[in-house]
C-alpha cells in the first residue's frame, strides 16, 4: 500500500506553514470546557449517541478478588465479543480500521478482531487531572515544537491545535510516577518460533524522585533503566535514559553497560531509528512505547479525529494461567485474547523532514483520546509501501489509576515476523508502582552496580 503523495505533500506544506507560529496555551473560555463538555485530560466527554457511551470517570476501584499484589485480574470476565472483524467482512469495517490493521487481516486468515462493548475506563488520578486543566493555559511549545515551557507534569496540550501538541501528549502521559516492571519481549520466526528476552525496567518521572530539586536537571523529563535479567547470554547488560525535553538542544542522554566487558559507555545509537534492545532488528529506539524522544525528525498534521476500533481493556492477555506459548502465534499474536472497542481516536500523521534521515517515511498514529495513548501506528517505509504496523493492547491498572500498555505489538508485513513486549503472565512481580528512587540511582556509576547483582 502506497503513500497518497498528493495528502502527503499537502501535509508538508501545512506543517512548514505553522513551524514558525507560537504553539500552546489556550485561553480561559477554551480551558473552561475541562471538566464540562471535555473531560478533565481533554477528551469529549459525551458518547456518540450509538456504541461510544459517556465518559462517567472510568475504571477506579479493583474488582473483587483483586489481592493489591500487580496481578491484574479480568473486571469484565462475563464480557463476549458482539462480532468479529475478519477476512469475509473487513471491507465492511474498514472505515473504522487503519490501513495496516486491513491489511494484517487480508494477509493472515487468523488475524481477527473480536469486537466488544466499548467500555470508557480510564481515568486518572485528581492531582493529574486538576495539572492538566492548569497545563491548558500554561504550556507552550517552543522551538519549533521540540521542547515545552511552563511543564512539569501531566499531559500539557489537553486541547490540541495541532500534530505536534497531540504527539507532546502520548510522549509526556502519566504512567504512574516512579514504576518498576519485569517484563518478556519475542521476536518470533514467521513459522513461531521464539525464546524470551526477560527485562526489569524502571521509569522515574523526575518530580517523583526523592531528592526532587525544580532547578536540577530541569530538562530531564524522566529517568529510565532497562536492565536485561535473561537470557544468560544477555544478563547483566543495562540501558541507562535519561528523557530530556528538548533533545535538539540537549540530545538524549544514553548509557550502556556490557557486562561482558563490565565497561559503562555513552549509547548515542539509543535514538530515533538506532536499533531496539534485543529486538533482533525488529524495532527501532523510538519504537518502543509506540513512539518516544524527539519529534525534530518528521513534520506533523493533525488530520482530526475519527471512531476506530482498537485494542482496550485487554486483561486477557495479562492472565496468569497463560503461557507464553499460548500466546505467541506464527504471524501474530494469538488474537483469541484480544479485545477491541470503538473509541474516538486523534489521527496524527508525520512525515519525514527534507534532507533527514529514518527508516520510516512516513507514521499514521491513532491516538486514544481518552489516555493520550497511541493505540496503533501504521509505519512506511522509503519506498511509500506499508511495511510496520503497531499495536498497544492497553489495559487500565484499577488500583493506580493509571492507563497503560499491556503489551506492545509491531508487526513486520514484509517478513513475516513481529515483535511482542511487555508480556507479564510468567513473569515475578510484574508491576510495582510507587517505587522509591533518588537521583543517584541514575546515574552511570549506578549502572555497574545494576549489572551485577
Amino acid at each position: 500500500m502506497k503513500l497518497n503523495k498528493k495528502i502527503l505533500a499537502t501535509g508538508i506544506l501545512a506543517a512548514s506553514l505553522v513551524t514558525s507560529q507560537a504553539w500552546g496555551a489556550v485561553s480561559a473560555e477554551e480551558a473552561a470546557k475541562l471538566g464540562d463538555s471535555l473531560t478533565p485530560m481533554g477528551a469529549e466527554k459525551a458518547g456518540n449517541g450509538g456504541a461510544i457511551p459517556e465518559w462517567t470517570g472510568g475504571l477506579t476501584t479493583p474488582p473483587a478478588g483483586y489481592k493489591g499484589d500487580g496481578i491484574y485480574i479480568n473486571p469484565f470476565p462475563d464480557d463476549k465479543p458482539s462480532f468479529t472483524i475478519d477476512q469475509s467482512n473487513v471491507a465492511e469495517y474498514a472505515d473504522h480500521l487503519s490501513p495496516g490493521q486491513v491489511a494484517m487481516i487480508k494477509q493472515y486468515p487468523t488475524y481477527v478482531l473480536p469486537v466488544y462493548d466499548t467500555r470508557r475506563t480510564s481515568a486518572y488520578p485528581k492531582d493529574i487531572m486538576d495539572q492538566t486543566v492548569s497545563n491548558a493555559t500554561t504550556t507552550e511549545l517552543i522551538k519549533d515544537g521540540n521542547g515545552l515551557a511552563n511543564y512539569e507534569n501531566a499531559t500539557p496540550f489537553p486541547i490540541p491545535q495541532n500534530g505536534l501538541e497531540v504527539i507532546w501528549n502520548h510522549i509526556t502521559r502519566y504512567r504512574g510516577g516512579s514504576v518498576q516492571r519485569n517484563v518478556g519481549q519475542a521476536t518470533p520466526t514467521p513459522n513461531g518460533a521464539f525464546s524470551i528476552v526477560k527485562f526489569q525496567d524502571e521509569l522515574s518521572w523526575r518530580s517523583y524522585l526523592q531528592d526532587y530539586s525544580p532547578d536540577e536537571d530541569a530538562n530531564v523529563l524522566f529517568y529510565f533503566k532497562q536492565a536485561i535479567t535473561a537470557p544468560a547470554r544477555l544478563a547483566g547488560n543495562v540501558l541507562l535514559v535519561h528523557e530530556t525535553i528538548d533533545q535538539v538542544a540537549e540530545p538524549r542522554r544514553a548509557w550502556v553497560y556490557n557486562a561482558g566487558q563490565r565497561r559503562v559507555r555513552r549509547a548515542p545509537q539509543v535514538a530515533y531509528d538506532g536499533p531496539g534492545t534485543a529486538a533482533d532488528g525488529m524495532r527501532t529506539s523510538d519504537n518502543f512505547d509506540m513512539f518516544n524522544g524527539a519529534p525534530d525528525r518528521y513534520n506533523w498534521e493533525l488530520l482530526g479525529k475519527k471512531e476506530m476500533y482498537i485494542p482496550y481493556n485487554s486483561y486477557k492477555l495479562v492472565d496468569r494461567s497463560l503461557s507464553y506459548d499460548q500466546i505467541i502465534k506464527a504471524g501474530h499474536i494469538n488474537q483469541d485474547y484480544t479485545r477491541y472497542e470503538l473509541h474516538r481516536v486523534w489521527h496524527v500523521r508525520a512525515t519525514l523532514k527534507e534532507g533527514e534521515r529514518h527508516i520510516y517515511a512516513q507514521r499514521d498514529f491513532y491516538i486514544d483520546e481518552d489516555t493520550w495513548q497511541a493505540a496503533v501506528v501504521d509505519h512506511y517505509d522509503g519506498r511509500g509501501e506499508l511495511w510496520r504496523v503497531a499495536e498497544a493492547h492497553s489495559m487500565q491498572f484499577y488500583d493506580q489509576i493509571v492507563p497503560w500498555y499491556a503489551i506492545e505489538t509491531l508487526y513486520d508485513l514484509l517478513s513475516g515476523r513481529y515483535l511482542v513486549l511487555g508480556l507479564t503472565n510468567e513473569e515475578v512481580d510484574p508491576y510495582q508502582f510507587g517505587v522509591q528512587r533518588q537521583s543517584r540511582d541514575y546515574t552511570p556509576a549506578a549502572l555497574r552496580r545494576a549489572g551485577t547483582r
